[in-house]
């Protein structure tokens, strides 16, 4: 930031440090109320140039945005809550098998003991091993315990 002289916000006049790759444009500074005012006037100057007075206008844009609006039914409606899908469904436990493998896990929820366990640590377990199962990260985890 050495070297990097200080601009006045054109909407609230405070001085700011611009950003360095848009040093010579930057006239606002980064709150958003003067972001909002930077907006504003873009969309000033935007709306003054000649070319752009009928741009909205006009029964070519009328018809644009009629077949527009054909093609995209329900685009402005808002969707519901409960239309949105899950990323991820619910995990529900499971009874654990009581067999010589995984009878250590009988007392600790597997979930918890890879939780406490660095995530660097459960990374380079399956990066070595090249699995990436709870199931196998723990037993090796647990093994590799035992060996100390």
């Amino acid at each position: 930031m050495a070297g990097i002289k200080r601009k006045k916000c054109c909407n609230c006049k405070k001085l700011f440090i611009p950003d360095p790759r848009n040093i010579k444009r930057q006239k606002y500074c980064r709150n958003p109320d003067c972001r909002k005012a930077s907006k504003a006037a873009s969309q000033r100057r935007w709306l003054a140039k000649p070319e752009n007075q009928d741009y909205f206008c006009g029964p070519h844009n009328v018809k644009r945005v009629q077949l527009w609006r054909e093609a995209n039914p329900g685009y402005w409606r808002s969707k519901r809550k409960s239309d949105k899908k899950a990323l991820q469904d619910r995990l529900n436990s499971q009874p654990v098998e009581n067999n010589s493998d995984n009878f250590e896990f009988a007392s600790n929820a597997l979930q918890d003991l890879l939780i406490s366990q660095p995530p660097v640590l459960l990374g380079l377990i399956a990066n070595f091993t090249g699995n990436a199962l709870q199931d196998d990260i723990a037993m090796t985890f647990k093994r590799l315990q035992k060996l100390g």
